[in-house]
């Protein structure tokens, strides 16, 4: 189902360690009741092309929530100085963005037209948030994880200590299902990073599905950049939309 009419805004919301964070809210108009989605940016930051993914899960239905997690880099300036400035660090510790995942999956739940089923889904390197969340935090109904790498603890140097931890070794704690969407032509993550993922789940009777696109690589559902792939990233939309209707309305 689609909805023409929404609300769309910057919220304040409890994050990691009680701190007020910026996030980017989208719902559908109407009392609902609505699955809430929390939506975790890629790399790149808290973007345009982040705030159109989230208009995009209330367009078809669901409450979304995108914090941005590099806030205390330089919340209230430009969102594009506060990525640079974060990837200059090394990027934020794990810890800290689970924490700003739970406050957002908190207030998805606190708002009155909530039906009380909350997924998550991330790009990038939100795709890995999004695998760590689901094997982190209790209370996620569904995973989608889009091309997230560096899940396999092959750590550039220098980032351990705000990545102690590989997500592939806690799949074990995995409660919800997961959706992954990959490219093909993608390096990290490379195909046969995404095989060591699959093997993982089905090891451990994870309940999953996969899709991989040939001729896509790196980031190909965001049309303004070059890596867009317009018929992998429909059919991948779609994916994502038919995944959390089905665990986060039924």
């Amino acid at each position: 189902m689609s909805y023409r009419g929404m609300v769309a805004e910057v919220v304040e919301i409890k994050g990691h360690n009680g701190d007020t964070i910026e996030a980017y809210y989208a719902r559908p108009l109407g009392s609902g009741p609505y699955g809430g989605v929390v939506l975790i940016h890629h790399a790149p930051g808290w973007d345009e092309w982040i705030m159109e993914a989230t208009r995009k899960l209330a367009h078809h239905g669901f409450a979304a929530i995108a914090p941005h997690l590099y806030h205390r880099e330089g919340g209230g300036g430009s969102p594009d100085d506060a990525a640079a400035k974060a990837r200059g660090d090394g990027g934020v510790h794990d810890a800290q963005v689970m924490g700003d995942i739970a406050g957002s999956m908190a207030y998805l739940r606190a708002q009155p037209h909530a039906n009380g089923k909350v997924g998550v889904i991330g790009f990038c390197s939100g795709g890995r948030h999004a695998y760590l969340a689901g094997c982190s935090l209790p209370g996620f109904d569904a995973v989608v994880d889009c091309w997230g790498g560096n899940k396999l603890g092959e750590e550039k140097p220098g980032r351990g200590e705000k990545r102690p931890v590989a997500p592939i070794t806690l799949t074990g704690n995995l409660t919800a299902p997961v959706l992954g969407i990959y490219g093909n032509d993608d390096k990290n993550p490379s195909p046969a990073d995404v095989n060591v993922t699959e093997e993982t789940l089905k090891r451990l009777g994870k309940k999953y599905e996969f899709h991989r696109y040939d001729g896509a690589g790196h980031g190909f559902f965001n049309a303004a950049r070059p890596a867009y792939r317009p018929e992998q990233a429909i059919d991948g939309w779609n994916k994502v939309y038919a995944f959390f209707e089905k665990y986060l309305t039924k």
